[in-house]
Formats: C-alpha cells, sequence, structure tokens
C-alpha cells in the first residue's frame, strides 16, 4: 500500500491521475496548502521539504517530486504499459517532465500565482507576475507545437501527459490564457480516460 499526500488543485493532482492510470492500491492524505499543513511537524516529520506531492512507499521511505513519483510509477507497475520501452523514449519522457514542472510551472505559474513570494513591493510583484504570465504562455505554444497532430505529448499516454494534465487544468481554470485548440483536445482527452474519472473527486477543494 501506497501512502500519497495530496493536495488538490496543486500539481499532485498529475501523480493522481498517475496512481489511478498504473492501478496502484494507496490511501491518500490531504495536505491543504491554504491552512499550511506542509509546515507542520507531522508532514514535515514525513517530507522535509514540506511540499507536495509526496509518496510514502512500502519500504517506509517518501519519494518526492514529481519527475521521480512520476517515472517511479511507470516503471513500477509495467503492466500498465507506461515503462518506457527504450533509452531514449526514457530521456524524451524525462526531457518533457522536466520542462514542464521547471519551466512551465516554476518559471511561469509560480510568478504568476505567487509573486509575493519573492518580492514585497507591489510594483515588482506586477512585473513578476507579468513575466510569470508571459513564460505560461511561452510554454503553452511549445507544448502546443510538441503535440501536432498527436492524440498526445508523445504519440501514446505517458507520464508527461500527467503533468501536461495540471498545467492545462491551471491555464484553464485561471483563465486569462488562450489553450490553443490542440491543447484543449488533449485535455479534454485526458479527462474522458477512466483514470481522470476515478481521481476526479479530490482534483478540486472542497468549496468554502
Amino acid at each position: 500500500m501506497l501512502t500519497f499526500y495530496h493536495s488538490p488543485q496543486s500539481c499532485s493532482n498529475g501523480i493522481l491521475l498517475l496512481l489511478h492510470e498504473v492501478g496502484a492500491a494507496f490511501e491518500t492524505r490531504i495536505i491543504d496548502l491554504r491552512a499550511g499543513d506542509q509546515r507542520r511537524a507531522e508532514y514535515l516529520a514525513q517530507n522535509t521539504k514540506g511540499k507536495v506531492p509526496a509518496l510514502g512507499l512500502p519500504d517506509g521511505s517518501v519519494l518526492t517530486e514529481f519527475p521521480a513519483i512520476a517515472m517511479w510509477l511507470a516503471d513500477s507497475f509495467p503492466e500498465a504499459g507506461l515503462a518506457p520501452e527504450s533509452a531514449i523514449k526514457r530521456a524524451r519522457i524525462s526531457e518533457m517532465l522536466d520542462y514542464i514542472v521547471g519551466s512551465v510551472h516554476m518559471r511561469g505559474f509560480t510568478f504568476d500565482k505567487m509573486p509575493q513570494k519573492f518580492l514585497s513591493d507591489p510594483a515588482g510583484q506586477a512585473t513578476l507576475r507579468a513575466h510569470g504570465r508571459a513564460e505560461v504562455a511561452k510554454g503553452l505554444g511549445f507544448l502546443s507545437n510538441a503535440l501536432g497532430h498527436s492524440a498526445f505529448l508523445l504519440g501514446d499516454f505517458s507520464a508527461a501527459d500527467a503533468a501536461l494534465f495540471y498545467v492545462l487544468d491551471w491555464a484553464e481554470q485561471d483563465g486569462g490564457y488562450d489553450l490553443p485548440a490542440n491543447l484543449e483536445r488533449c485535455l479534454a482527452r485526458i479527462r474522458a480516460r477512466p483514470a481522470c474519472l476515478a481521481a476526479a473527486p479530490i482534483l478540486r477543494r472542497p468549496q468554502g
């Protein structure tokens, strides 16, 4: 049994999707980032980084960082068909994961959503937010070109599409981004997958 530390509407949505895709047996522990659960001693005892996602493994250790968890799940459940078939396929999945998480998320959405984490000056925050939005727009353009006319980023559904799922969901929820038509279709395709339908109850924060 795996233990999944999850905050709805965060990047851990992508790992939740993958857990269902591979058919893993897991229990979910909700970490409310708005309430500061990630800074509480109970969670820090499990994950000293104080962020999500994190995955408690059967041996008692905890795996962190989206790309690492995503690749571990693909490799650990080969029957799901997500394990890379070759070294170059693995490299391409890792390449896409690194770009989505490291650039579109961290250099784009993080600056757009939370400029106050980096600057206290309102004018500086506005500049940083604008920079973040430009980075997201550039990233969406790259991902649209990479997707082309394919169903998913690398042809068949892969761990990279779990990361694509959460950034496209953020872009749509924000309402201020124009999603290219092929990315819109890809997002709809992912949402229609049985794994995403199974994950749906805890993809969103409770209202109120």
